[in-house]
């Protein structure tokens, strides 16, 4: 009996090592690799993005999240656990139970960090897209930027009234039909981007969209089961764009700032109008952002002079959207993103939201 106790305490034993050590071995081990271009290519290419490929495949057979359901889960099982830790010190008065919560719990974040690191912060360290697809995205003139958000806004104007809208002008297509013809999107810009040639993965809509809004997301992209999820409560028109931005994730395109620029471009270059529109809009924002923090007078001069009705009424509609939702929730949420971004040697942080707008001059004004 004292022996069967004594090999059952040493196997737990080992269990508590190994819950520890394993994660943080994986992780010393991303830490010291991850700055070798050619081992993370490897690694990225060859292993990482075939298996979450996989996953967003074997996931796709359900209609919902399934990143948003294991979130929740996850969640929720960690706040049933500590309760129940509190409980039994209640209870027993003893401190031990809880420690060895506390300990479990720590263990399974540990997990999760590690797996993050080899299966998605990997992409961080690989040659950017701009660079594989030779790419310049070098700084652009105050006179370039307004010639290409020109283009852009002329664009959007001429293609705002050919897709449905309400009685009131509203942008008004059925989203389930964009999400059923999301993965056709990416097949005229695979011409132009071969490392954009994929097999492509439906993306999905997020059942607590008005959460991520709250928080100032549009969409995440969920590493551990390949899948694109999106914001379906932010303004309609440019939930088809976000579905772009979110499936360039599943093909290894890591930056935001070029993930914008990607979905913008797969839009823009594909044969569906509405999301044609979508792109030429967010693109159009980017630039005006840009556009408008170095001169003012351009931006209202080119609004003023292209902006259509139905395209002032998206407009309008996003600004509105996205201002009713400012709190301190959204500061918060941006700024933990920002620390993430930063800590993957994302040097500018949130604002390579703002960068891709160089990316977009550069091709566009050549082209």
């Amino acid at each position: 009996m004292k022996t069967k106790k004594k090999a059952l305490s040493i196997r737990r034993i080992w269990f508590w090592m190994g819950s520890f050590t394993i994660p943080l071995s994986l992780m010393i081990l991303f830490s010291e690799l991850k700055n070798d271009p050619s081992l993370m290519t490897g690694w990225v290419f060859g292993v990482m993005a075939p298996m979450e490929r996989l996953l967003g495949r074997m996931w796709s057979v359900f209609p919902f999240s399934a990143a948003e359901a294991l979130t929740v889960l996850f969640l929720a099982g960690n706040v049933v656990w500590l309760v129940q830790a509190v409980i039994t010190v209640v209870r027993q008065r003893e401190l031990l139970p809880l420690l060895r919560r506390l300990a479990a719990l720590t263990a399974a974040w540990l997990w999760l960090w590690a797996g993050l690191c080899w299966l998605w912060n990997a992409a961080y360290y690989i040659p950017a897209f701009a660079q594989r697809e030779g790419l310049d995205a070098s700084p652009c003139s105050v006179e370039e930027l307004a010639a290409v958000t020109e283009y852009f806004a002329r664009q959007a104007a001429v293609l705002a009234p050919q897709v449905p809208r309400d009685a009131d002008g509203h942008f008004a297509e059925r989203l389930p039909d964009c999400f059923d013809r999301g993965p056709a999107v990416y097949q005229n810009i695979a011409g132009s981007f071969p490392s954009l040639d994929v097999k492509p993965v439906k993306a999905k809509p997020l059942l607590f969209s008005r959460l991520q809004s709250i928080l100032g997301f549009t969409g995440i992209y969920f590493p551990f089961t390949g899948e694109a999820n999106v914001n379906v409560d932010a303004p309609a028109c440019l939930v088809p764009a976000t579905i772009a931005h979110e499936m360039s994730h599943q093909r290894m395109v890591a930056s935001e700032l070029e993930a914008n620029f990607v979905g913008i471009a797969a839009c823009i270059s594909c044969d569906d109008v509405v999301f044609q529109y979508s792109g030429y809009l967010m693109g159009l924002i980017n630039l005006c952002n840009a556009l408008y923090s170095v001169s003012p007078d351009a931006w209202h001069d080119i609004a003023g002079r292209t902006f259509s009705r139905e395209l002032s009424i998206d407009w309008q509609d996003n600004n509105a959207y996205w201002a009713a939702l400012e709190s301190p929730a959204e500061d918060v949420a941006g700024d933990m993103y920002d620390t993430f971004l930063k800590s993957n040697d994302q040097e500018l942080g949130i604002q390579s939201y703002g960068a891709c707008v160089d990316l977009l001059v550069s091709y566009y004004g050549n082209h």
